[in-house]
């Protein structure tokens, strides 16, 4: 059983003013700048903002008391510390905790779009799963995302605020509290410990908002995350796959989930652009490969689809050479949904497979389920809600004629 907490109950978020919360450096300064900060002090005063937002992350300028009170008052005339507001916050029996966020309108339409946010708890670690995109253009069929048309790229600033806000309601800020209901939270001091862009989206697809936003992510000053613990994972956008590992040397993950191009040109669509030999040549070059740095291959087990035993053998010959750990994915079921997960007994067969041949394959735990946070289960609550209201209407207007 799911807990769902009543979004009029968590704290209220203005986008009034603009926030300063998960802005970078350069970010900081054109702000400060426009507050009347004179030039000669602009690297300090950022350098403070900087602290005070993303070690200590505070959501109030008063708060900031190595600031002047003048600049303080400025500021706050000026801008918030607001993060993405919340419109739902969903905890799983097993821990795992999904936000629905809601973003700031733009476009003709004027409606603020929405994404989701999973935080996956274990005693060790905590992994954070942020969107880069508002739904999504790859229409990969298992995916319940790929469902939902792509309505806008997140900003970098809006990447960076799903990493705030989860800190602010796992308590994962210093001297900050745990939440009531905090159960399998880690015993680390950090609770953010991974980052995985697995999230709603393409990350590769919104290449610069990415790079900027794990920037402040990894910077040893503010957030302090590991670029060997941020992974992004894409379906195969061959040409910007060696510039991000280039760019931003952080790990890389493959939605791989077939061995043959005609079954992957279904499973995931992108293929029909860039197939499975270009993708895996693309892997075999990308910066930084080495057994220490291995990339992740994820493969979601469909039944009677990609399954077979001859195909993990395939599997194995297809990764050879390249440094390599292989996630086996329990399909996770959605409404809808045409597919079935693999029987659990064949999912072990096939693991045995691979492990025989060197490679480690963990078979991922399946977290969330029960409140539609496992993988490829994210899709925006507010698509949803008007496809239900659409139907209603509907079927309000059938039964009045």
């Amino acid at each position: 059983m799911s807990l769902a907490l009543d979004a009029q109950a968590l704290p209220a978020t203005t986008m009034a003013k603009p926030s300063l919360a998960g802005l970078g450096r350069d970010g900081l300064k054109a702000a400060l700048s426009a507050a009347g900060v004179p030039d000669k002090q602009l690297r300090m005063r950022v350098n403070q903002l900087w602290s005070w937002l993303y070690v200590r992350g505070v959501s109030d300028f008063a708060a900031m008391t190595d600031v002047a009170k003048e600049l303080r008052s400025a500021l706050a005339e000026r801008y918030s510390l607001a993060r993405p507001e919340i419109v739902t916050e969903q905890v799983s029996v097993d821990g795992t905790r999904k936000w629905l966020l809601r973003l700031p309108a733009q476009g003709r339409d004027g409606r603020p779009p929405e994404v989701e946010t999973v935080y996956i708890p274990e005693s060790d670690r905590g992994t954070l799963c942020i969107s880069s995109q508002v739904g999504c253009t790859l229409n990969c069929t298992f995916c319940h995302t790929g469902t939902q048309r792509l309505v806008r790229n997140l900003t970098a600033q809006e990447i960076v605020g799903q990493i705030m806000l989860a800190r602010d309601r796992i308590g994962d800020w210093p001297g900050a509290e745990a939440p009531g209901d905090g159960r399998l939270l880690p015993a680390s001091d950090r609770k953010i410990t991974n980052i995985v862009l697995m999230g709603m989206g393409e990350p590769l697809y919104n290449f610069d908002n990415v790079r900027a936003a794990m920037e402040v992510a990894a910077d040893g000053e503010g957030l302090s995350v590991s670029k060997r613990r941020i992974t992004l994972s894409t379906s195969g956008v061959v040409p910007e796959i060696a510039r991000w590992g280039a760019d931003t040397g952080t790990m890389l993950a493959i939605s791989l989930h077939a061995v043959r191009d005609e079954l992957r040109d279904v499973l995931v669509p992108i293929n029909r652009k860039y197939p499975i030999a270009e993708l895996l040549e693309a892997c075999r070059n990308y910066p930084g490969l080495s057994n220490a740095r291995r990339i992740t291959f994820e493969y979601v087990m469909l039944k009677g689809v990609n399954d077979s035993l001859a195909e993990a053998r395939e599997l194995v010959r297809l990764l050879a050479g390249i440094p390599a750990k292989i996630n086996l994915i329990p399909f996770n079921p959605w409404p809808g949904t045409q597919y079935e997960c693999s029987d659990w007994e064949q999912i072990e067969r096939f693991a045995d497979v691979v492990n025989r041949a060197g490679y480690a394959s963990p078979v991922r735990t399946p977290r969330g389920r029960d409140i539609y946070a496992a993988c490829g289960q994210l899709k925006s609550e507010s698509v949803k809600q008007r496809a239900s209201a659409a139907h209603q209407a509907v079927d309000a207007g059938v039964s009045g004629s």
